[in-house]
């Protein structure tokens, strides 16, 4: 596989296939990089877990979090 970024200078722009890929069907694709629009990563909730789990250790896991909870509260 071959992938490249360019900045051409006009409209025209010549293009050598390597050797291995003459007889081949190959796709070439064209974009300007600025127009790719990356979608942020959405933020994942206790909530998307919901079912994954068994209940025991749903609860095994809620304790746990609501005890470092409740040592983050004291003073040290």
């Amino acid at each position: 596989m071959l992938r490249t970024s360019i900045t051409p200078g006009q409209r025209d722009i010549l293009l050598s296939v390597p050797q291995e890929y003459v007889g081949k069907k190959i796709e070439v694709l064209m974009y300007a990089i600025e127009e790719i629009v990356e979608e942020l990563p959405r933020k994942v909730t206790m909530a998307d877990f919901w079912g994954k789990l068994s209940d025991e250790s749903a609860q095994k896991i809620h304790d746990n979090v609501k005890q470092m909870r409740s040592e983050w509260e004291q003073d040290i």
